[in-house]
């Protein structure tokens, strides 16, 4: 009986029929190059300190800007110190409004236009970033990339909004605005925004992340966390992957905070498998010290950042002198 229905089989279907399987999905990208060089903040052993933040990446044979510093000249400067060729960097990300992160980017596109009219031309930001900050009394706008917004148009600059992930290279991803799951209050200010709801207390809505998807696990650049980094990193891990966070790298702005809840986020960053961070800017020198500890890492593995200090992908900190 197998033998006829294996006969009628052969005879009812013709030799150029083959089995249909659908395609194997493509493996999600990875990143497998990546430098990220701080180009502002307050510790220095060669350029320029100031209270801000900057960092120029390179990854896979592209370079981002992310953040501008504070004053206008320093990240240009420092840029030129360390020998970083700003008229071969197209795009910026920029973290948030303040202007600790925005104040030179009219100064640098100004810089580069003329040799390189691409460079430093498509800027992404987080939705909410040119909401209205009033000042007290309404009379006057704290929020520096409003009132510049004219400028930056005069000068060629585009923006990209993104109110939700995207990922903007291969394996590189926008956090977009953060989810605010854990009650981490990490700002200052105490002033408000005009959001399309009307005007509330200002948390920063936009603040935004760069996640760097790696088979060493995420890295994570921050220009201040003001969303909270232990928030940044699960978001990171649920829109991404949920790999160990292999780096993370910026401002946390976590120097004014007290114990317990220093403690507390240093062993939420534990508990996600933190295996360096390259704290620089509001992150804190005590706050630097106390994530060291409590994650388990050591001098090489949790550094404050300075002006030309690094994080390589395969080889860890470069934390040039100072810090070292």
């Amino acid at each position: 009986m197998l033998v006829f229905l294996a006969a009628v089989l052969a005879l009812a279907v013709p030799t150029s029929w083959s089995v249909s399987r659908a395609a194997a999905p493509e493996p999600p990208a990875r990143v497998h190059a990546l430098k990220i060089q701080i180009l502002s903040t307050m510790l220095a052993d060669q350029g320029i300190g100031e209270w801000g933040f900057g960092a120029i990446v390179e990854v896979d044979g592209h370079r981002i800007l992310f953040d501008t510093g504070a004053r206008p000249t320093t990240v240009l400067q420092n840029a030129r110190e360390l020998k970083v060729d700003l008229t071969q960097v197209p795009e910026v990300v920029l973290s948030h409004n303040h202007s600790d992160h925005t104040g030179g980017l009219l100064t640098l596109r100004k810089d580069v236009a003329g040799s390189a009219p691409s460079a430093l031309a498509r800027v992404h930001v987080g939705r909410g970033l040119f909401w209205s900050r009033p000042r007290a009394g309404g009379a006057e706008e704290a929020n520096l990339p409003l009132k510049t917004r004219a400028d930056y148009a005069a000068a060629g600059i585009t923006f990209v909004e993104h109110d939700g992930p995207q990922q903007i290279l291969p394996g590189v991803w926008l956090t977009g605005p953060v989810p605010r799951v854990h009650p981490e209050r990490n700002w200052s200010d105490t002033g408000k925004v005009r959001t399309p709801e009307g005007l509330v207390e200002d948390t920063i809505p936009e603040d935004q992340s760069l996640v760097f998807d790696t088979d060493q696990g995420l890295v994570i650049l921050a220009g201040c966390g003001h969303a909270g980094i232990v928030n940044t990193v699960e978001y990171a891990r649920k829109v991404v992957r949920a790999a160990p966070i292999a780096a993370i790298v910026g401002g946390l702005h976590l120097y004014a905070l007290d114990d317990e809840r220093l403690n507390w986020t240093a062993d939420q960053l534990k508990a996600n498998g933190l295996g360096s961070l390259l704290g620089a800017h509001c992150t804190g020198i005590e706050a630097v010290y106390r994530i060291r500890q409590r994650a388990g890492l050591d001098r090489k593995t949790a550094v404050v950042g300075s002006v030309g200090s690094s994080f390589v992908l395969g080889s860890g900190i470069d934390p040039r002198d100072l810090a070292r």
